[in-house]
């Protein structure tokens, strides 16, 4: 039993560490291999009688959600199926948290592969920004946005996922150790991670990188300064962005100004009011499994939303439609109704509670990489932003990837696995997290 739960966790870290890779280039492998981990882990389970990590908050709220789905799919009469198998999401992130990445040895390698793809992702920005195109031929995209060293406009929402947890903590190690010269370093990283999200035009993944930032800046002190001049560049970047990149600048300011200045008839605005409209209608079990992509051509939700203020209209019609709303919260309220909503949002509480655990004492203890998970979980699950649908690749394995990883780096992550003759569950050998005390003295005179 020992020598075959090894080598299932061994198949189940092969299958892990190369996921940004595969989130990049290979949708369906990316797919296939997050149901693999999910079947590894419930066979774990079986074996060995795990079942500690059930007794947690996030697991409760994401199984009240997965069953609320499935209620709804089954009252709208379609998407049955992928209701009941949408747990595997869940499972993978019980998965990465007390299975595969405890490992402090995995979650470096790990690192290292985020780390390499998000230098990739800036190279293939930088040539395809220098020489119009990129390694496959591909200029940019209608809108302006560039691509980087792939063929569809994701490259901002990859750099972002990969730089924080991949290349931020660097920084922070810079800022911490080396001094002035470190803080000069980290800058010129910061700077370049700016400038690139600059040139890619993609709003949302800049504003996230911005928000990432922020955070970063309020929690440790000595990176405020490195921060503060980052952001004024990267101001200056979009101001001369008319001259160095026009079609950036078309995107990131006049496009921009002209969508908040008339939200409700934007391509955005509509899809709120649409997916508004369908809650509206749907307040208890909203329209089953990715109803908001079938229904959404159905003339009876083109209408307003008076109760805020958005007078009735058609709203764009048909042609307002998109595969789903842009926001993960919406999409809960249009599968589950407003129950999924608040459960959705239950579960994200649970997970960011979780993940943000003692975040100052791991800061302390000099753990970049806790923190800027943390961090991650904070920017993807931020409410009020425009998102890709979490039911598909590559957003599902960014998202979960993510929110497994930081849950990992907990160190009561590492008490939860049951331990039989001194052996690990996860294998012979296999590493413990330190269960740190809540407090740890700072040497004198090495303080943030």
């Amino acid at each position: 039993m020992h020598h075959g739960e090894q080598w299932m966790r061994r198949i189940a870290i092969g299958l892990v560490i190369p996921m940004p890779l595969l989130l990049l280039y290979a949708l369906a492998p990316a797919e296939i291999v997050m149901t693999t981990v999910a079947v590894l882990f419930a066979a774990h389970c079986l074996l060995w009688r795990d079942w500690g990590w059930l007794r947690q908050g996030w697991v409760a709220a994401a199984g009240l959600l997965w069953a609320q789905i499935v209620l709804a799919s089954l009252l709208a009469g379609h998407g049955v199926t992928q209701a009941a198998a949408f747990v595997r999401y869940f499972i993978f992130i019980a998965a990465l948290q007390s299975w595969i990445l405890p490992d402090p040895r995995t979650r470096r390698v790990l690192a290292r592969a985020y780390g390499a793809v998000a230098v990739w992702l800036v190279a293939g920005c930088w040539q395809q920004y220098l020489c119009g195109r990129n390694f496959m031929g591909y200029g940019r995209w209608a809108d302006g946005a560039l691509l980087g060293p792939l063929w569809a406009p994701r490259a901002g929402h990859a750099l972002v996922m990969t730089a924080l947890p991949g290349l931020f903590p660097l920084v922070i190690d810079l800022s911490r150790r080396e001094g002035a010269r470190g803080r000069l370093v980290a800058g010129v990283l910061l700077a370049g991670l700016v400038v690139t999200m600059v040139l890619i035009a993609q709003r949302m993944p800049l504003l996230r990188l911005l928000l990432a930032m922020g955070l970063c800046g309020l929690l440790v002190p000595r990176l405020r300064a490195v921060v503060g001049a980052t952001v004024v560049l990267g101001a200056g970047a979009v101001a001369l962005s008319p001259l160095l990149a026009p079609q950036a600048y078309h995107k990131l300011v006049l496009n921009f100004v002209a969508h908040m200045q008339g939200f409700a008839d934007s391509p955005y605005g509509m899809l709120f009011i649409r997916a508004g409209v369908m809650i509206e209608r749907h307040p208890l079990f909203g329209l089953g499994f990715d109803g908001f992509r079938s229904a959404c051509p159905d003339p009876a939700y083109f209408h307003g939303l008076p109760w805020l203020g958005v007078s009735e209209g058609v709203h764009g019609a048909a042609v307002g439609c998109n595969l789903h709303p842009h926001n993960f919260y919406l999409l809960m309220g249009t599968m589950g109704g407003v129950p999924a909503m608040v459960l959705f949002a239950a579960f994200a509480a649970c997970v960011l509670a979780r993940a943000w655990r003692g975040v100052a004492a791991a800061t302390a203890m000099r753990d970049p990489q806790r923190l800027m998970l943390a961090v991650t979980c904070v920017v993807v699950l931020w409410p009020f932003q425009s998102t890709s649908s979490f039911l598909t690749q590559p957003t599902a394995g960014w998202l979960f990837m993510a929110m497994g990883w930081a849950l990992a780096c907990v160190p009561v992550a590492s008490q939860s696995q049951s331990v039989r003759a001194g052996t690990s569950p996860r294998g012979p050998g296999a590493l413990e997290c330190p269960a740190w005390p809540a407090r740890m003295p700072l040497p004198a005179g090495d303080r943030y």
